[in-house]
């Protein structure tokens, strides 16, 4: 397994994280003990979770996969081993009033947020603390084009960034980091940290896969430059990209079969395009799922790629991805169709 830098950290990770938002609504507590199992044993020292899973949330499971993963580590006495990451839920607009009365990104919160995760994981910190998503209104979950939208109510990045602040000097938090963040929200969060405001982001957990390369746009250059790095998450489009739903097919407990309110990845467009790297997969002899991971996994302003599964035979395949080098000929085939349909699915 190769491991990599986590921004300007003394923190290395498998290029390859044990993503988790499953646990708890389709995994049960020993499938989730399974599967940290066998990633550690391949070499994965990255978990990534957050506060408000599993998906789709709702407060009858809210905090299960964290509750999962303190269950591993208080068995397994092995938190040394594992770089843990978590997240505090953003500001919603119509929801989540189960979370702390509707959860907000300031002092207040976020200080009982992360004791709330810390009891749930049973550990004393937190390696990598990530904002799950901005405070004010943005283009994110989606929105490609920006549209702006008054939010004066919105607590400032300064003040969220000076929450933190107190939390990583508390010791319970060691790194932060942004998820469904804009080429905007990093640099004032990193304009604020060089004025002396608060730590420095390190990563950006952000969507990334064949079906939707936006990242490309503005923030591949941002996150190279500056050293904060992609965790890539859905990289294989909500398994779309694996060509198990194409001919209309439905398959049992999948999440776009039991889920419908996730449409991302679920449009006529999204399932063509799909078929399009299936069929280079095929061409070249690879399996459709790998290949898209492969391609995720290697580029260059990607720090971790954050796989999921719901079943170790997915689990299994989805690790021995970071074994394959795609060749330019399947790099060229890739590019081909991405300057046809780009980002069908933002």
């Amino acid at each position: 397994m190769e491991y990599r830098q986590l921004g300007r950290t003394d923190i290395n990770v498998s290029k390859i994280c044990l993503g988790t938002m499953t646990w708890g609504q389709q995994n049960t507590e020993a499938e989730a003990h399974e599967q940290m199992d066998y990633a550690l044993a391949q070499g994965i020292n990255f978990f990534d979770v957050a506060e408000m899973y599993p998906v789709p949330p709702k407060a009858e499971t809210q905090g299960l996969t964290e509750q999962y993963m303190g269950t591993w580590f208080a068995r397994q006495g092995q938190r040394d081993k594992v770089v843990l990451a978590t997240k505090v839920t953003g500001r919603s607009q119509d929801g989540f009033r189960y979370l702390r009365g509707g959860p907000r990104l300031n002092l207040a919160h976020i200080s009982q947020a992360v004791e709330d995760s810390l009891r749930r994981l049973q550990t004393d910190y937190i390696d990598l603390y990530q904002i799950h998503w901005p405070e004010r209104l943005t283009n994110y979950f989606g929105q490609l084009g920006y549209q702006h939208q008054a939010d004066d109510d919105a607590i400032a990045i300064e003040e969220t960034l000076s929450a933190l602040d107190t939390i990583v000097r508390s010791g319970k938090v060691r790194q932060i980091g942004l998820s469904n963040e804009t080429p905007w929200g990093m640099h004032e969060f990193l304009r604020l940290s060089d004025a002396g405001i608060g730590p420095r982001v390190q990563s950006i957990q952000n969507p990334y896969n064949l079906l939707n390369r936006s990242f490309e746009v503005g923030l591949a250059e941002m996150a190279i430059r500056e050293d904060v790095g992609l965790l890539a998450y859905s990289p294989l489009a909500f398994g779309v990209l694996s060509g198990k739903y194409m001919h209309g097919k439905q398959p049992e407990n999948a999440r776009i079969t039991l889920f419908k309110r996730f449409q991302r990845y679920n449009s006529e467009l999204a399932h063509a395009v799909a078929a399009k790297y299936v069929e280079v997969a095929q061409k070249h002899g690879l399996d459709p799922a790998q290949m898209a991971l492969a391609y995720v996994n290697d580029r260059p302003f990607v720090t971790a790629n954050i796989i999921g599964a719901t079943t170790m035979e997915q689990l299994k395949s989805n690790i021995a991805s970071a074994e394959i080098c795609l060749s330019d000929a399947v790099k060229a085939d890739i590019e081909a169709i991405q300057r046809v349909h780009s980002n069908p699915c933002p």
